[in-house]
């Protein structure tokens, strides 16, 4: 299987399919960018190193409360407010601190997103500032309505359905008409629920256990409609089949 080729789980997609989509909302982190550019690898070690040095931890065991708390609270901020009662922004600022060099502007993506009807949202557990600057590198920033970020979540993150809620409440989202592209697949359970269409982007080796094990619970779900390993190929394809 080549990066072009959408991974044959879920019915091809066709333009019909996407017909009266008018808002499509995207996840940011390895979803716009392909997950081997391992930019969220950074984010997640800073954010070992905060745990690390907040709680007075080696290494590993900063890195098994890290993880815990993102699977138990949504994130691990969330964790650390929840528990520690932790500044959120000096948390975002620490861990969203990292090198944006690895990412490759994505003209072809951006070309696809630009040409899409309607509005074009970015809705990302991280902070606006990391997705301005990623979507700055990929080239594509000019490209969107609006970028919904954890801040504007009122730090509660995705898979919370009352995240969903606010954001669509904000942008007056009609989710009938409206998809939502996410490279985890239990944030789209909701997103289905309200009567979107959902596009899981996972890797080309889906059958590798990319992270961790836990993260891909859910990726052979009923809510999930599409899943493509080639955001750019699968917009095109929806725009020309």
């Amino acid at each position: 299987m080549t990066e072009t080729e959408t991974i044959q789980r879920t019915p091809e997609a066709k333009r019909q399919d996407f017909d009266g989509v008018r808002d499509w909302v995207f996840d940011l982190d390895n979803t716009l960018y392909p997950r081997r550019t391992n930019l969220f690898a950074q984010i997640d070690a800073r954010m070992t190193e905060y745990v690390a040095d907040l709680l007075t931890l080696d290494p590993a065991e900063a890195r098994r409360v890290q993880k815990d708390y993102y699977r138990n609270h949504g994130t691990t901020l969330r964790g650390l407010m929840t528990l520690h009662r932790i500044d959120p922004d000096a948390f975002l600022n620490y861990v969203h601190d990292i090198d944006y060099s690895a990412i490759e502007p994505n003209p072809a993506l951006g070309a696809e997103i630009a040409a899409l009807p309607g509005r074009k949202f970015i809705f990302t557990n991280g902070d606006r500032g990391h997705a301005e600057r990623t979507a700055r590198a990929l080239g594509i920033e000019d490209h969107f309505e609006d970028i919904f970020d954890i801040v504007a979540a009122g730090l509660v993150p995705k898979p919370a359905a009352e995240t969903y809620d606010k954001f669509m409440g904000l942008h007056r989202i009609d989710t009938a008409n409206a998809v939502m592209f996410e490279d985890l697949a239990r944030n789209l359970e909701v997103p289905k629920r309200l009567g979107m269409r959902t596009v899981l982007v996972v890797p080309q080796n889906f059958e590798t256990v990319v992270g961790d094990a836990w993260e891909h619970e859910g990726r052979d779900g009923g809510h999930i409609d599409f899943v493509t390993d080639d955001l750019a190929h699968f917009l095109q394809r929806v725009r020309s089949a």
